[in-house]
């Protein structure tokens, strides 16, 4: 009981080192906030500068419990593998042998599956390609706000002068 409530609170206090502590491959200025990882941790390979916020990877597939009567002995395993400079939006589940490239953004809530290309952003149940990186960033260009390391107090003068109260 005291070790699970540790764990609990080391996973809270340092994610990261928490990810490490149990196998997860974690690279260098990596974020990851209220994550979960599946009964292979070890399997799980997290490039440089990853965010993920409540994202759970899950190395196996739990299907086969409807076969499981018939081959007691199987498990489908597969490693997970995430590159550099990807983001993960809120929600999001990575399935079993999932590759996701390098410069990617994942949509909130996705299902990714398979293959991510590098410079892609993703989305959806399962995660197609919506838009490159290089699009993404021209839209966000355009919507953008100056607003990065401001108090909270500045930011609220600011976008409450732009948008207004409701």
């Amino acid at each position: 009981m005291v070790r699970q409530l540790a764990a609990v609170v080391h996973r809270r206090l340092n994610p990261v080192g928490y990810a490490r502590s149990i196998g997860v491959t974690v690279g260098e200025d990596c974020r990851l906030i209220d994550v979960s990882f599946s009964t292979e941790p070890y399997l799980v390979h997290l490039g440089n500068h990853v965010s993920a916020t409540k994202t759970h990877f899950e190395t196996h597939d739990g299907g086969v419990w409807v076969i499981r009567h018939k081959h007691p002995e199987i498990d489908v395993v597969r490693p997970i593998h995430v590159g550099d400079n990807v983001y993960f939006g809120y929600g999001c589940l990575v399935m079993p042998g999932a590759t996701i490239g390098n410069n990617v953004v994942v949509g909130a809530g996705s299902v990714v599956a398979g293959t991510i290309p590098d410079n892609s952003v993703v989305g959806g149940v399962p995660a197609r390609v919506i838009k490159s990186v290089a699009e993404y960033e021209t839209a966000a260009l355009a919507k953008s706000s100056p607003t990065k390391g401001w108090t909270l107090d500045e930011k609220q003068v600011y976008y409450t002068r732009i948008f207004g109260r409701r």
